[in-house]
């Protein structure tokens, strides 16, 4: 994030001299060096910020050189807003004069004050006015030079920790076309659990109505649940499919209102926010219908919570099912699933993850590409998933954009790879994808952290929000920063950070999901 917020920075600080210039005024005096000063430090450690940004996960000492830089950074940026506000101001004002001059001049000319008093007024508040100005440009002058005496500071530590320099070339964007994107809905690896579950959809058992999938994180189990909600079998067997992502905490009202939704929409009752009105809603609509449910990433429901939920799910055709999937076994076995109807996935074995890796790393490139594939290229790879297919998948989308056998053995030797934490294959992976992303596009993706987890995007929508925060800014040319949009995110798409993807029916755009991006909102 470093990285991405000090590039901001820095075309701020060169912007703010320039607009002063074209509205030709010098509303903050005396700090033109002090500016100067604040480029020259921040250029000075911007090709230190890759290196040290990767380091900052294992060693404190770099995390919080890293979290100075970031909170002086800010501290900037704050103070470049409200400059940026005077001189809006300024121009405002001095527009308001020339509007006020032209009507003067239209008026008759030997109009005069009515009354001194109000003359005097009109004196003081002006007065107050400029007191008010010099008072705030005097205080952006000395706050510029208290951040100028902390960035020098920061930028004299730097030199504690030994970063490796690192220089990006011109910031250039593949292009990709929305139907290249990767087809994934071919599962592979796991067409035994497949046919286990179908068996279990369509048994006529009136005892099973849930069917929880358990996996650890990175196993695909929202992937495998999609798989068989798509399936031919499914969709002629059940009258109603209802999909619900649930994710932490557990909110009954919520998914209530999401099942109702798809039952029937124009049922009133779904706007309510009591329990009781929206189970007798349910229970009403799904009388007599065979229905498939998914709740998708449940964690932590309790029993008042689910019981009453599950109690209403019961009022239909007893044919129907619940599907769950979850990371937690204890979770299963809480909402009422037993053993025998139960499916765990395991991790794929590692000739399933390198068929993932390959149909992604070399989707729609020459052939001579794939000789970067050799036998000790397969075995790093394989060993660095370890049979985690969405560590395969977000490997893949990293190694896509790398063009020589160097740039791969540098990613499969990468010191991401000693991170010890749960599920690291997925997380190390991620981060490598996360840093190898330009400033601009990495911080078109961080804006997206402040969404929910499974919130859904219309790619347009978020292109619009980029281009309103001014992060594809081409100077006023809105068709040429739409275009820079759509690469943005499909380069983020690509490199696994959106995923679930459908069309919208109404303008036939992409809607997608990320799902990913949380664990690394906070670097």
């Amino acid at each position: 994030m470093a990285e991405a917020l000090v590039s901001v920075v820095l075309e701020q600080l060169a912007s703010i001299s320039l607009k002063q210039i074209e509205e030709e005024v010098n509303l903050v005096i005396g700090v033109d060096q002090e500016v100067q000063n604040l480029i020259l430090h921040l250029q000075a450690v911007q090709g230190l910020l890759q290196d040290a940004e990767e380091r900052q996960v294992k060693e404190a000492n770099v995390k919080s050189w890293l979290y100075n830089l970031k909170d002086a950074s800010y501290q900037i940026n704050d103070v470049l807003d409200e400059w940026n506000t005077a001189i809006l101001k300024h121009h405002m004002e001095k527009q308001e004069k020339e509007c006020e001059n032209n009507d003067l001049v239209l008026a008759k000319r030997n109009k005069v004050w009515s009354t001194v008093p109000s003359f005097l007024t009109n004196i003081l508040i002006c007065f107050g006015q400029i007191g008010d100005r010099i008072i705030m440009r005097h205080d952006i002058a000395k706050r510029i030079k208290e951040i100028n005496e902390r960035l020098t500071l920061i930028a004299i530590l730097r030199n504690n920790y030994n970063f490796r320099s690192t220089v990006r070339g011109t910031e250039q964007v593949e292009r990709s076309k929305t139907t290249s994107f990767v087809d994934m809905s071919t599962i592979i690896g796991r067409e035994e659990e497949k046919r286990k579950i179908l068996s279990m959809l369509k048994s006529e058992s009136r005892h099973q109505l849930l069917i929880p999938i358990v996996g650890m994180g990175g196993l695909g189990k929202t992937a495998f649940a999609q798989s068989v909600y798509n399936d031919q079998n499914v969709t002629t067997h059940f009258h109603k499919r209802i999909w619900v992502c649930v994710s932490d905490p557990f909110e009954e009202i919520k998914i209530a209102k999401a099942i109702i939704e798809v039952l029937n929409k124009d049922d009133t009752r779904k706007n309510s926010n009591e329990f009781q009105t929206l189970s007798e809603c349910i229970s009403e609509n799904i009388d007599g219908i065979k229905f498939l449910l998914v709740l998708d990433d449940v964690w932590n429901p309790t029993d008042p919570k689910w019981e009453p939920l599950k109690e209403a799910l019961q009022k239909g055709d007893a044919n129907s099912r619940i599907l769950v999937t979850t990371r937690n076994n204890k979770v299963a076995i809480m909402m009422g699933a037993t053993n025998d109807h139960m499916i765990n996935l395991n991790k794929l074995s590692d000739q399933d993850c390198l068929l993932i890796f390959r149909r992604i790393a070399f989707f729609e490139k020459e052939k001579d590409e794939s000789k970067l594939f050799d036998e000790d290229i397969k075995n790093k790879i394989a060993k660095k998933v370890d049979g985690l297919p969405l560590a395969a998948k977000t490997l893949a989308s990293l190694m896509r954009y790398k063009k020589t056998r160097n740039e791969w053995v540098a990613v499969l030797e990468s010191k991401m790879w000693e991170l010890e934490e749960v599920e690291q294959q997925v997380f190390q992976s991620l981060l490598l994808s996360y840093y190898d992303l330009t400033p601009a596009v990495r911080r078109c993706l961080l804006f997206c952290a402040v969404f929910p987890k499974d919130y859904e995007f219309d790619r347009n929508e978020l292109i619009e929000c980029w281009m309103s925060q001014e992060y594809l800014s081409m100077k006023g040319d809105r068709e040429k920063e739409r275009m820079i949009g759509q690469q943005y995110f499909d380069n983020l798409v690509m490199r696994s950070f959106f995923q679930d993807f459908v069309k919208d029916r109404v303008n036939d755009d992409i809607i997608a999901k990320y799902s990913v991006i949380e664990r690394v909102e906070n670097v």
